[in-house]
């Protein structure tokens, strides 16, 4: 059953003057490309595709806005790292996150990072980037149902000590649902 029975996509902003009224709440979820981002949102908001989700890395290219709730918002950034998109296109998303960063309305960012590689450069600069704007971070380690309990306990000790406090950190899936739970209260509390 859908947490958010009446979610939907309300504009894919390619500029930041195309951004929805700076309003209510919203939650950005960042990550690296193919790291799980769709598939989180999927999960989270409890709908199947909600959020494309793709094998190919690079598929978000623009800022997706989608409304949960009257004034309650989730953003899906594009990935970074490798993604199939132009240098020009690339170019244009700093502007937006920048712009994304000094929004009254934005609440909190849930990280988005593979466990199976763990924290990566480009990771910790979007962690100072949220941090620098006054927004606290939640990193979902994903696909952790492909490790093993013991490769799953290495992962999350290595990254609680690589965030030390910059951050908080859970195990989650969006396959067998582990960490949905926390996951969803986070993103409620942020959303309030």
């Amino acid at each position: 059953m859908s947490q958010y029975p009446q979610a939907t996509l309300i504009l894919s902003a390619a500029h930041a003057r195309q951004f929805p009224q700076d309003s209510g709440a919203e939650v950005a979820f960042a990550g690296r490309s193919n790291a799980g981002k769709s598939s989180a949102i999927n999960a989270l908001t409890g709908r199947r595709s909600l959020a494309r989700v793709s094998k190919a890395p690079g598929r978000t290219r623009l800022l997706n806005f989608f409304q949960l709730l009257p004034g309650r918002r989730i953003v899906d950034l594009p990935g970074y790292g490798y993604a199939r998109a132009s240098a020009a296109e690339r170019a244009t998303w700093a502007p937006m996150t920048t712009a994304l960063a000094a929004r009254g309305s934005l609440r909190g960012l849930f990280l988005i990072v593979d466990s199976r590689r763990g924290l990566l450069e480009g990771d910790a600069g979007l962690i100072s980037w949220a941090r620098e704007a006054g927004r606290p971070v939640h990193v979902l380690l994903t696909k952790c149902d492909k490790l093993t309990r013991a490769e799953l306990a290495r992962v999350l000790l290595a990254t609680r000590q690589a965030l030390a406090e910059s951050a908080t950190l859970q195990a989650f899936s969006a396959v067998d649902g582990t960490g949905l739970d926390e996951a969803r209260r986070q993103l409620d509390h942020w959303l309030r």
